[in-house]
């Protein structure tokens, strides 16, 4: 008897699976906003379950970043897909500067695509936000000011690109991200940053793909630079 003689059979979705999945698609209606949640009680009421069920329905949304349950304070909506990826780099890459080796190696394989792709189909909107987001370097008077504004600059082009794969990926590590952002900004002043972020931003506004995309790996390189790695060690 050959495997083809089999047929897979459908196992119907449990009611945790079917609140999970009610609770996901609500939730990612809008994914930005944070938002506490119905008490307990009357969330139960209104989906028609026991708590249990809804318990451990939040419990997994809770695994997956898309609720933070904390104890006495009720459950808040957020949105962190990356959460789950996140946690598990430390122990995947124990070894801190290989971790940001291969951070780098990331980024340089989806960042100079992703700016390739906001200088094609970036909305007014995101324009918007990136230019936003280079005055907000260009005000930063602290370190801190200077990575969040650094940070926000490369979301805002991961979201214009439209590949929400690509962002959710780049989300996932963030905060490894910010830690380089951090240490860079030891070695360098913010003005070099200024002037790349100023370039892919010329270039993205202008619709220039391909000398966004150059601009954003001659950004990238050099900042690993700033970290000790060479050009070799990132794009080989």
């Amino acid at each position: 008897m050959t495997s083809a003689a089999f047929e897979s059979i459908l196992r119907p979705p449990t009611l945790v699976e079917k609140v999970f999945e009610q609770l996901a698609t609500m939730l990612r209606v809008d994914p930005g906003q944070e938002a506490k949640l119905p008490a307990e009680r009357e969330l139960a009421e209104k989906l028609g379950v026991s708590r249990n069920v809804l318990r451990e329905a939040t419990k997994r949304l809770e695994l997956q970043g898309l609720l933070e349950i904390r104890q006495g304070q009720g459950t808040r909506v957020v949105d962190r897909l990356h959460k789950p990826i996140s946690a598990s780099l430390e122990l995947l890459v124990p070894n801190e500067k290989e971790r940001m080796r291969q951070l780098f190696q990331v980024r340089y394989m989806i960042e100079p695509h992703n700016a390739q792709r906001a200088a094609q189909h970036a909305t007014r909107a995101e324009m918007k936000r990136m230019e936003a987001a280079h005055q907000s370097l260009l005000a930063a008077s602290d370190p801190q000011s200077l990575v969040v504004a650094d940070m926000e600059f490369h979301r805002a082009i991961a979201d214009a690109s439209g590949n929400q794969i690509a962002r959710l990926l780049l989300e996932s590590l963030a905060e490894l991200r910010e830690t380089s952002h951090a240490r860079g900004y030891r070695g360098r002043t913010s003005v070099r940053t200024v002037d790349e972020h100023a370039e892919i931003l010329t270039a993205i506004l202008g619709r220039e793909s391909e000398a966004a995309r150059r601009a954003m790996e001659k950004h990238l390189l050099r900042s690993c630079g700033d970290l000790g790695f060479s050009a070799q060690d990132i794009s080989e």
